[in-house]
């Protein structure tokens, strides 16, 4: 008995009271308040978990044939693996997601031990696992459009786009790439399924559907497939169901926000929301970290509001980007406000950047320490919002403008460019005296001046490339790829059972 219930490689993901509440046997004494036929239709919809996004195998579901050989092992079984299932379901799969500090479980509210006792005592023990599996918001339409996406990598997936040099534009005739593309887009597009084969032609329909598809995944919806389009079209059909099966689990037992005024920002949807309960105040794209540069998940509070700020350039911009700016014009790099300083005994002293070597000067040894003073081409515009973090992430103004028009915009070094800093200050200060008249006065000092916030606001940097708006699933590109990462974490210490009823890991 003891090797047909494993602690499947659950420890790592619970924590201590929900770990001794799965492993704890969970079974009536018998077949239970239903009928045997209950207890084989419930191995049967535990088979059915991917449609739930799980994997069927981490739960050592017993095969029908031991009903048959060893009754007693195969209830025993059953009722195991639908116990470890139903807290995936209820508590989520992943209840600490590796590099996730965007995620906050709340176990106390999801009751565990409530929907253990349903599911002993049950007579149909299968649609307790029904209700469960409802639990995330949006679960039905996330399902549907996994099934879509499964349905896909079933059939073979789609064939990638063939690489060319140009881009492909409206009007275009290409025997190979166009049929291609239209192939590619068939396969999400019902529209443009239905409509007719304009063969080797970028005809109009097929147009029509590539600005659907670059809408719906945050590119600028021109028609015109370049490199970008390209790259994103041709990822696997599997990267999309990596996407939802993290989306749902991701909503599993996710701790519900309070009342109080709060900022969210979606890093892959590169947009700030200003939230009071359910309630959006503000919205506003944003610039995030570049993929080699990534803005961090987290949870913080922001404290303080910073006019005309300065920025201490940290070491690895110091060394990757303003080192080649120095050697090409160090006078340009100090009249734009850079200050060079080195450190001697403790003790910072400036530098003249004209005085230096910089052909000898090595990225991997960089030996200064880089300022720039406040002031229109400050890097972090006129005002910056701290939220004191680990990893030094701010969110700031910005003089360059140009990458808000942008529908992709991951382009910072891992801290948050604002679309409308000013709204988002009016919004951190109301109540504290600072009207307009007295923010331009701030603003026109040029002195670098320091608020704390009366009342400190939470905020939340969170990774979510799936949505459900308007009864149907938004997914956005993965740029990060940590949803692709959050699945393979998900399908960690997946076992079966062999036809002898042993446990293969």
């Amino acid at each position: 008995m003891a090797g047909l219930l494993p602690s499947i490689g659950r420890a790592e993901f619970l924590p201590p009271s929900a770990e001794a509440a799965e492993t704890a046997p969970v079974q009536p004494a018998g077949p239970g308040p239903g009928s045997w036929d209950a207890v084989f239709r419930l191995a049967a919809r535990l088979r059915r978990l991917g449609q739930e996004g799980l994997d069927p195998a981490s739960y050592a579901i017993p095969p029908d044939g031991l009903g048959a050989s060893d009754p007693a092992a195969f209830h025993a079984g059953v009722y195991h693996a639908a116990n470890a299932a139903m807290g995936d379901l209820v508590l989520a799969r992943l209840r600490q997601p590796s590099g996730r500090g965007d995620v906050l479980r709340d176990p106390a509210a999801a009751d565990f031990p409530r929907w253990q006792a349903e599911l002993v005592g049950a007579a149909e023990p299968a649609r307790v696992i029904d209700r469960a599996a409802d639990l995330p918001e949006g679960a039905a339409v996330l399902r549907a459009e996994l099934a879509r996406a499964a349905g896909i990598v079933a059939a073979g997936g789609w064939q990638p786009i063939a690489p060319g040099a140009a881009t492909l534009d409206p009007g275009l005739v290409d025997a190979v790439r166009v049929p291609a593309l239209r192939a590619r887009l068939r396969a999400e597009d019902p529209v443009l399924a239905a409509a007719r084969d304009g063969g080797a032609t970028y005809d109009a329909p097929l147009e029509a559907a590539v600005r659907r598809w670059q809408a719906a995944n945050g590119l600028e919806a021109d028609g015109r497939v370049g490199a970008i389009s390209q790259g994103l079209l041709n990822r696997p059909a599997s990267w999309r169901v990596a996407q939802l099966r993290a989306a749902l689990d991701l909503r599993r037992n996710a701790a519900r926000p309070g009342e109080e005024r709060r900022v969210e920002v979606n890093i892959p949807d590169f947009q700030l929301t200003v939230m009071e309960g359910e309630r959006a105040l503000l919205r506003m794209a944003v610039v995030v970290g570049k993929p080699a540069r990534a803005t961090p998940t987290m949870r913080a509070r922001l404290t303080t509001v910073q006019f005309n700020p300065t920025w201490g350039v940290p070491e690895r911009n110091a060394r990757e980007d303003l080192l080649p700016r120095f050697r090409r014009d160090p006078a340009g790099m100090t009249a734009k406000g850079f200050r060079l300083y080195s450190v001697l005994g403790g003790e910072r002293i400036e530098v003249d950047p004209a005085g230096v070597d910089w052909s000898a000067v090595r990225a991997d040894r960089f030996p200064y320490l880089i300022r720039q003073d406040a002031g229109d081409g400050n890097a972090l515009g006129r005002i910056k919002f701290i939220m004191p973090n680990a990893d030094d992430i701010y969110l700031h103004d910005t003089p360059d403008r140009s990458l808000f028009g942008r529908p992709d915009r991951a382009f910072s070094s891992g801290c948050i460019r604002l679309g409308q800093p000013d709204a988002l200050l009016a919004v951190v200060l109301e109540g504290m005296g600072w009207d307009a008249a007295r923010i331009a006065r701030a603003y026109d000092s040029r002195q670098t001046q320091t608020i704390a916030l009366r009342r400190s606001l939470p905020v939340r940097l969170h990774y979510s490339t799936v949505t459900v708006e308007g009864g149907r699933a938004r997914v956005r590109p993965d740029v990060y790829g940590l949803d692709q990462a959050y699945a393979r974490e998900m399908d960690r210490g997946a076992v079966r059972v062999a036809l002898s009823g042993g446990v293969v890991r």
